[in-house]
């Protein structure tokens, strides 16, 4: 018999970031995950997007003997700066078709503060 050799291990997840003036939108792929072994951390302008993957193959011939099993359990994480703090408060994350959306609110930065001299 021959198999096809296959990619068990999942990649790195791959994340596109879009900017405006007030929020940051991050989408992550991270397909075959269930929601609940999907973590993500905010340190100020810091995030870290966390994900533990259990993936099983099974490969059956005829009547039910297996001839194949393959699995895979691991995490894959990915971690990136922004370029401004993000307000944790307000942040929030939605998962659905494999692709986590995360909406980041920019801090709202201290108003600068000019001194008078006397």
């Amino acid at each position: 018999m021959k198999w096809e050799q296959q990619e068990m291990a999942p990649s790195q997840i791959k994340v596109d970031v879009e900017e405006n003036d007030k929020a940051y939108t991050v989408k992550a792929e991270i397909p075959g995950v269930k929601k609940e072994d999907i973590s993500v951390q905010i340190d100020g302008n810091r995030i870290s997007i966390g994900a533990e993957v259990k993936k099983e193959s099974d490969v059956t011939g005829n009547g039910g003997k297996l001839l194949r099993s393959e699995r895979y359990y691991g995490s894959m994480t990915r971690s990136f700066v922004l370029g401004s703090d993000v307000d944790e408060a307000k942040a929030d994350a939605k998962y659905a078709d494999g692709v986590l959306e995360l909406s980041l609110p920019k801090k709202a930065s201290a108003a600068t503060k000019r001194l008078a001299i006397h």
